[in-house]
């Protein structure tokens, strides 16, 4: 029987990314960075210092030279680097990874041209298995007798189907931070691979989600494949108010400032800040805002659509085709309505996150309407760091609704005539329902911090924790 962890020394991390990453610059040299992505900014300042253990993969030539050299670590925790050949890697992670599971369980297929599963796909397959066979094995090696595991996001679903054999005395916790799909959405897998999943998944010794929505559609797809429902216990993440106030007051903040005074000015702010990737709707945000201005010509001129999207996923022809796409949506709005002194969109894909920071804190209207989303952590950090009261609407697909759907104004995502109607609602809302609104998501949001989504799953590890998070946590069976 594994014994109790009794300190975050005998807590390991298991991530795609990791907390630091090495890139090349001309002259061949290594050049550090801090890791990138959502999951990277909300972990590493909750275990920074504990002396935690984080495994996560080399992704690039730049992380694999690292490792090589021992220089994959940083400070105040340990770095264990999973190093597997760069075809294995690519294979898993762009075919399998980002192109079927992360297209799977958003219900974005297109089934009648994708997925399309040959001895390509199937080849990736193994090369996902394999993957996640070498993260159980460094989890392995890395983990103190005893140890709490706790392995993120799809990228390691499989790790549940290695690592109880290699290390039985691990407690071992799996979070999803996507959706999970539907039992009828598996269809498209091979019915090998949809067992080897759920599985996988039912192999860790607890299993989380964002959304009851989510953590049921997994209990859905195991009675399908398995014949059984493995529990799940759900834990949605909080944003860090501290963190945000750090960056609202940082030195390139009259720059950001000055820059929404330029492209925004007086008129009223329409403000998306997401990443660019099909899940999260970005053109029919553009069609609602064609359709408002088509349909109430009194907006013309007095509202700006303020769209920061952060570039993603590059290396794969679908993403690059679709931010195309959106750039064309927003073209078009801005030659059908647009004036010499008044862009309707203003398009920004610099990754600027300051900027991003700078615009949740004056936008009127905060837009999150992608067709379906783990959670949706800028639905969060907007309404903390808006200081005009703005109104928040939101796709009743993002797992955020279940917490803030009855203060937000919620919308089907896919009804363009019923976004553009929510939009207006919300630019012409009285000062006095826009501010009780603006209150209580403020309140809502506070109620939930990042330090209570870990440790619900420290605890659905087994381990006791002394956060107050126990009195707002929300399980299920």
């Amino acid at each position: 029987m594994a014994k109790a962890v009794t300190g975050w020394a005998d807590l390991v991390i298991a991530s795609n990314r990791g907390p630091v990453s090495f890139t090349m610059d001309g002259d061949g040299l290594l050049v550090r960075h801090d890791g990138s992505g959502g999951l990277v900014s909300t972990l590493r300042p909750l275990i920074e210092g504990t002396g935690a253990t984080w495994v996560a993969a080399a992704m690039s030539p730049g992380d694999r030279r690292a490792a090589a050299e021992g220089l994959m670590t940083t400070e105040g925790m340990r770095v264990a680097p999973v190093v597997v050949d760069e075809d294995i890697y690519r294979m898993a992670y762009d075919v399998i990874a980002n192109s079927a599971l992360w297209f799977l369980h958003h219900h974005l297929y297109d089934l009648s041209r994708r997925p399309r599963i040959d001895h390509h796909w199937k080849e990736a397959w193994d090369a996902y298995r394999a993957l996640n066979r070498a993260f159980a094995e460094t989890i392995a090696q890395a983990a103190r007798p005893g140890a709490l595991v706790l392995v993120q996001d799809y990228h390691l679903a499989l790790v549940g189907e290695f690592l109880p054999g290699m290390r039985p005395d691990l407690r071992t916790v799996h979070f999803s931070h996507t959706p999970f799909c539907a039992p009828e959405m598996l269809a498209p897998l091979p019915d090998t691979c949809a067992r080897e999943l759920i599985a996988g998944m039912a192999g860790f010794g607890a299993r989380g989600f964002h959304s009851q929505r989510w953590a049921a559609a997994y209990r859905g797809c195991a009675h399908l494949v398995l014949g059984s429902e493995p529990s799940t216990f759900v834990a949605p993440l909080g944003p860090d108010p501290a963190h945000l106030e750090t960056c609202a007051s940082a030195p390139e903040r009259e720059r950001n400032r000055t820059w929404l005074a330029e492209h925004v000015g007086e008129r009223k702010m329409i403000l998306r800040v997401d990443r660019m990737e099909p899940s999260k709707n970005l053109l029919r945000g553009f069609f609602a805002l064609d359709e408002l201005l088509a349909n109430s010509p009194q907006w013309r001129g007095e509202v700006v659509f303020v769209a920061l999207l952060n570039l993603s996923r590059q290396s794969l022809a679908l993403y690059r085709t679709y931010q195309a796409e959106v750039e064309t949506a927003a073209a078009y709005v801005n030659a059908r309505w647009g004036t010499d002194d008044w862009t309707p969109v203003v398009l920004d894909v610099t990754d600027d996150f300051g900027l991003s920071v700078a615009a949740m804190e004056r936008y009127d209207v905060l837009l999150v309407n992608p067709v379906r989303d783990g959670l949706n952590l800028v639905a969060k950090e907007g309404p903390l760091l808006n200081k005009t009261d703005g109104v928040l609407v939101l796709s009743r697909e993002a797992g955020s609704y279940d917490e803030l759907g009855d203060i937000a104004l919620g919308i089907n995502p896919f009804d363009v005539a019923a976004t553009a109607e929510a939009v207006e609602r919300a630019l012409a809302m009285a000062p006095h329902e826009r501010a009780a609104r603006a209150l209580a998501l403020d309140e809502r949001v506070r109620s939930r911090r990042a330090e209570d989504w870990l440790d619900d799953q420290r605890t659905a590890g087994g381990e006791k924790t002394d956060s107050a998070a126990a009195g707002r946590r929300r399980s299920s069976a």
